[in-house]
């Protein structure tokens, strides 16, 4: 009998695995067929093509134009990074598995039409964005960047969408979140280096202060990674940007959301902006092209062509209250 159910569970457990393996590739990659170039979810149409058709583009805007630094200006490119892994439908492999695609590519590509640049969209890992930043190698990283207290003293920010976290678990998962204190003992995944990340460890640091059971935090460079893990129960719960665990539950079918958050926690309601060099001069015409697209309309066609109409500003802000600094 014992045997019996221990091949039954890996059985299980196996085939959840290679179906979500399945699901990822046919959403992210690998179609041959104008089929599996356009995918449709709960009345939500994804277009998955590299060529990228239906993206919304926008007309140049000679005064805003004129403000981007003569270096940039004279290049005539606008030099982006990004995720290349941060996952439907934000950033992620069109159907050849080589084009980047998803909100934060029509985004970037938005400001640029604006600016009167031709787009160059790079990829990273996530921390080495940052140092590309740093460097001057490029001028933006445009990937679902949180405002935070600890970023703005290297970096600048235009907001353009609201932050919103998931909290999300396998589908036949016997627990549930109520507060942070659920999370006490449990394996969490997130992704390093983000203020997701952070806000896990600070909910870690009170549960411990108060004398819970620490929090096992996993840590997940790509969304592949983690959607393994927790179809094979080797996480507890995944938490992450809402909008990927959105488009995961509805794809797959085999995982949950719980409970949804300000990526600032209880302090504020996060946002996401674009993150440029601080006071190099190019906020200030990135900031005017968002909220141009914003008042023409242009920005809602790109939230609606990915889904992502709950995460609407009104205004574009620059350097706005972020997430606090982590505690000494």
């Amino acid at each position: 009998m014992r045997v019996q159910a221990g091949i039954r569970r890996r059985t299980v457990m196996l085939t959840a695995v290679l179906s979500t393996v399945a699901l990822v590739a046919g959403a992210c990659g690998g179609g041959d067929g104008a089929g599996d170039e356009v995918r449709s979810v709960n009345g939500q149409t994804y277009d998955l093509s590299p060529q990228q058709a239906s993206r919304v583009h926008a007309d140049k805007v000679d005064s805003i134009a004129a403000q981007v630094p003569a270096a940039i200006r004279d290049r005539g490119t606008l030099i982006v990074t990004g995720s290349a892994d941060a996952g439907a439908p934000l950033r992620f492999y069109a159907t050849d598995d080589r084009t980047v695609i998803g909100s934060e590519l029509d985004f970037a590509s938005l400001v640029a039409d604006i600016l009167g640049l031709k787009l160059d969209a790079r990829t990273a890992d996530w921390a080495q964005n940052f140092v590309a930043v740093d460097s001057g190698a490029v001028d933006a990283f445009i990937s679902n960047v949180t405002v935070t207290e600890e970023r703005k003293e290297k970096y600048d920010f235009a907001t353009y969408r609201k932050d919103t976290l998931a909290l999300e678990l396998p589908k036949d998962a016997n627990w549930t979140y109520k507060d942070r204190e659920s999370l006490a003992g449990k394996r969490i995944g997130v992704g390093s280096g983000t203020n997701q990340e952070q806000l896990l460890v600070q909910w870690d640091q009170q549960n411990v202060a108060q004398g819970l059971p620490k929090i096992e935090i996993a840590y997940y460079q790509k969304t592949t990674d983690y959607y393994l893990a927790l179809a094979s129960h080797r996480l507890d719960g995944f938490l992450g940007p809402d909008p990927d665990a959105a488009y995961h539950v509805a794809t797959t079918g085999q995982t949950k959301i719980v409970s949804t958050f300000s990526g600032a926690g209880d302090a504020l309601q996060a946002e996401i902006a674009v993150l440029t060099k601080k006071d190099n001069g190019l906020i200030g015409p990135v900031h005017q092209a968002l909220q141009h697209a914003i008042d023409h309309g242009l920005y809602r066609k790109v939230l609606d062509r990915w889904g992502l109409g709950g995460e609407a500003v009104q205004q574009s802000r620059i350097n706005p209250p972020g997430l606090p600094k982590k505690a000494p």
